[in-house]
């Protein structure tokens, strides 16, 4: 309500440039509209995280300034009722509504974002995600969240733009331990493979972040292993293409290889901070040049060729593409003596 804040049941009408809203009486709606929301200019906010104790919020901000709260029955229906509405509001742009329907179920990670700043930003006392304690199955955890919650403080925080996008992210949060499930529902869907089932999107599912990711835990061991790993001296460095090894993507990274100890690093040349994303000791590896001909088996994307694999003594494949024949041959030769 705009004069007295309570929260009242109302009978809502989408049309093409408004939304019409009904008195419920004897569970009838009234034959004349109570109030009406004119779309032209709104921006709308799904999820909407302005009241706490209220998750399924939608927020309608009119071209006049005027604040309309929206509460729905359930994420389903909040979810449905924002894209409805928001293609509305772009009725005259059909372009945009099919932009809207296809990032729906797209999934597309901004460049920018690191996981580390997200984690980072989830910690915050005032505008992180907000833990509460849980019961589940007679068990009770401490400072937990949701799978539903975090899918909307994701989208909230402009993380994620669908929910898709944010299971997808949340699931990426999972695999790199930052967070991890409680209770039955989230650890039973850990065994599925595909992220979109591995991260529950729902109320009952509880997660925590994982111990060696708070900010109370001490990372001076940590800072010692990676101060040791970079003191070797510097034999070569540039510009190579890499495959990530959980979305098999393919991304500019800056690679430094050292020797004494022998480490190969690789740096996100978007980030101002001078801190490895990651790498991997070169004792007992394998390189290989990838032959052009055809796409080899655990390589996905957009292959551009001049390719090579570097297989670390734990198994793990790196494959990496040169921009050409000889800088690959010239990373092999250089690596080689290393391992």
């Amino acid at each position: 309500g705009h004069i007295v804040r309570n929260w009242k049941v109302r009978w809502f009408v989408l049309l093409q440039d408004k939304l019409l809203y009904y008195k419920i009486e004897g569970g009838k709606k009234e034959p004349s509209p109570k109030g009406r929301i004119l779309l032209d200019g709104c921006t709308i906010t799904c999820p909407c995280l302005e009241y706490e104790n209220r998750p399924l919020l939608i927020k309608l901000k009119t071209k006049t300034n005027t604040d309309y709260f929206l509460e729905c029955c359930s994420r389903e229906e909040r979810d449905s009722w924002a894209l409805d509405i928001t293609g509305a509001i772009h009725a005259g742009h059909p372009v945009q509504v099919q932009e809207l329907h296809r990032m729906k179920n797209s999934f597309k990670l901004l460049d920018n974002i690191s996981l580390h700043d997200i984690v980072e930003r989830m910690y915050d006392s005032s505008t992180g995600i907000k833990l509460t304690r849980n019961l589940d199955q007679g068990n009770r955890y401490k400072e937990t969240f949701t799978g539903s919650a975090l899918v909307d403080w994701l989208i909230s925080n402009s993380f994620a733009v669908s929910r898709f996008e944010a299971v997808t992210l949340a699931s990426m949060l999972m695999d790199e331990n930052f967070i991890r499930p409680v209770g039955a529902r989230s650890t039973e869907a850990m065994r599925f493979s595909d992220p979109s089932e591995k991260f529950l999107d729902d109320s009952t599912a509880l997660y925590m972040f994982a111990e060696h990711g708070k900010k109370t835990s001490s990372s001076k061991e940590e800072v010692q292993f990676n101060i040791s790993e970079l003191s070797g001296t510097i034999v070569k460095q540039g510009f190579l293409v890499k495959q990530g090894h959980k979305r098999k993507n393919w991304k500019v990274r800056r690679f430094v290889l050292r020797a004494d100890p022998a480490f190969l690093h690789y740096y996100d040349p978007t980030k101002e901070e001078n801190k490895p994303v990651g790498g991997f000791s070169l004792r007992g590896c394998l390189v290989s040049a990838l032959e052009d001909n055809g796409v080899p088996a655990g390589v996905k994307g957009n292959v551009q060729g001049n390719l090579f694999k570097i297989i670390t003594k734990n198994d793990i494949h790196y494959y990496i593409q040169a921009s050409s024949k000889a800088e690959r041959v010239q990373w092999i030769e250089a690596i080689k003596p290393l391992t």
